[in-house]
């Protein structure tokens, strides 16, 4: 569904009406439209594919998550794959999730997938500064992408902890300690495949970024 939609101009939000002639109205008032859609519908997606040009092929790709992080250009319209991370305590395990990311020079859409792919106040934090929203899509962009990275070290200090847990229990001679090898294992593993393609994700997004500056 979608749970909040705005157009910024010259980085205050005015407030969409309808999805509908959104970038139409952005185009009118020299802004740029953010709509955050959580796990949409095939319909909910089309909708939103319609109103702003999104490739047809990538829009299939986000209605469904499990994708590796990436950088893909579809004309003026880039898509950016970002996997997100949490640590749950009192479960001791790593929930993963992901954010799709289409950006254009009037737009952003972000596409969220599981809880650990919260936004939560990415949106208002930006909002109380608009000379940072007046620079446009690019620097949501780069808000993002801070804030998954930044999710990311309470996890580390996560499985840091289990991995000191698990030697303890080893030496100790608990019974459970091999599920726990296991299970921990696979969350590295899966972590390792979050974080590390993140580098030329960004990498990548540098060479985009200083190509358009020199146009």
């Amino acid at each position: 569904m979608i749970t909040d939609s705005a157009i910024y101009v010259d980085g205050k939000r005015t407030e969409a009406s309808d999805l509908k002639g959104t970038r139409h109205a952005c185009a009118e008032r020299g802004g740029f439209a953010w709509v955050e859609l959580v796990e949409p519908d095939d319909e909910e997606l089309a909708s939103v594919a319609g109103e702003f040009g999104l490739p047809e092929t990538a829009v299939r790709d986000a209605v469904k998550a499990h994708l590796r992080p990436r950088v893909d250009r579809y004309g003026e319209t880039l898509l950016v794959v970002l996997r997100t991370a949490r640590y749950l305590d009192q479960e001791e395990r790593v929930e993963f999730g992901e954010i799709h990311i289409f950006l254009g020079r009037d737009f952003i859409v972000t596409v969220r997938h599981g809880e650990a792919s919260s936004l939560e106040g990415v949106r208002r934090d930006l909002e109380g500064h608009e000379g940072f929203l007046g620079k446009g899509t690019g620097a949501v962009l780069w808000a993002v992408i801070d804030r998954v990275v930044d999710g990311y070290d309470p996890v580390i200090d996560g499985l840091e902890n289990d991995v000191e847990e698990i030697e303890e229990q080893v030496f100790g001679a608990d019974a459970d300690v091999s599920r726990r090898i296991y299970e921990l294992s696979r969350e590295v593993l899966e972590f390792r495949r979050a974080a590390q393609p993140l580098a030329r994700v960004l990498e990548h997004l540098s060479a985009e970024s200083q190509s358009a500056d020199r146009e």
